[in-house]
Parts: C-alpha cells; structure tokens; sequence
C-alpha cells in the first residue's frame, strides 16, 4: 500500500526566511499578484484531503480564510478538513465551515499514523515548528517554496539545526511573472 504524501509548501525570502526579525509577514506583500501563485494551489490541492496547522498559523488562517470570499484558493482551504496540532487550544471552528480537529498528542507519531492510512495528500502550510518537527522525523515526503524577490537578512529561517541533512530532487521550477520563483523539490532523494 502506498503510503500518503506528506507536502510543505512555504512562502520564503530569497535569503530563506519565513518570517521578519519580529516574527511579522509584511514582506509577503512585496509581491502583489498572487494569482499564478493561486492557480497552482488550486492544481495540487485537487490531490489534497487534509491540511495540517499549528496553533499560531490556525490563529492566522482562522482570521483570513473564513470571510476570503474574493480569494480564489478559499473555497478549497476553507472545504478541505484540517488538523490543527495544539496543547492549548480546546477547539478550532473555521468560521461558517466545519471546525478544525485539535489534536493534542505528538505530531509525529500523528503524522506516522496518517501516512499508513488511506486518502489523499496532506498539505502543510506555515506551521514552521511542525514543519522542522516532520522534517527531522524524515517524514516531508515534497517541500514546495514560493521564493518571494526580497531579502531579509534576519527573521525566523525554515529550516533549524535540528531539521537535519536532507538531499533534495528538483521536480520543478517556474518562475512566475510576479517574481516569484515556485520551487517542487522531492525530500530524501538525490538528482
């Protein structure tokens, strides 16, 4: 049986960072035009059944994607179900939609469990902690980033000391003509 795909699709600085020095996202608006970036989204999330959030991006997405009507990509996060993994949280609506799942335990072991199961891929958005655990436990089976055209110089990197070594295989590069450069790398192989 074939195990489920585990996706992290990130959007980082052309110097690799997912946040600025004080944890903030304004620099996602250097760009303006996010609609190749959506066109995209809305292809790979055909093979997609189940997000999975930390806490501080469920705050985030919870506060944007509920009301996004005019975002194109907002009626597939918005339908698809989540997983939010927290200790604090007691629950996770989703506005008007159906809530969140909080799932309290390791992440790890959760996600292990998840890739044995049948269904779909699972996608993982921000959620940078998650991100570096799944990393580390070697089980980010494609690492998609969506390079934005700034550097930052200082802020919170994607990847820590701890990620790990891990070889990559391009699987695709387009550039968009917004500036940013959309990256398919296949995680644990080598070109």
């Amino acid at each position: 049986m074939a195990h489920r795909r585990i996706i992290v699709q990130e959007i980082v600085s052309l110097d690799g960072f997912v946040a600025d020095a004080s944890g903030g996202l304004d620099f996602f608006e250097v760009v303006s035009d996010y609609s190749e970036v959506n066109q995209e989204n809305l292809a790979i999330m055909e093979t997609v059944d189940t997000l999975l959030l930390g806490a501080k991006t469920y705050q985030l997405f919870v506060d944007f994607w509920p009301t996004a009507e005019d975002e194109p990509v907002a009626d597939v996060v918005n339908s698809t179900p989540k997983i939010v993994f927290s200790s604090t949280l007691g629950g996770a609506p989703w506005g008007r939609f159906d809530p969140a799942r909080v799932v309290a335990g390791d992440p790890v072991e959760h996600v292990r469990r998840m890739q044995q199961e049948s269904g779909g891929d699972v996608m993982v958005w921000g959620s940078i902690s998650l991100v570096q655990s799944l990393l580390a436990a070697g089980l980010v089976d494609e690492l998609q980033l969506r390079v934005l055209p700034i550097m930052l110089s200082s802020g919170r990197r994607l990847i820590s000391e701890d990620s790990g070594e891990h070889r990559m295989a391009l699987l695709q590069a387009t550039p968009f003509s917004s500036g940013i450069l959309a990256l398919r790398y296949a995680v644990g192989q080598s070109a």
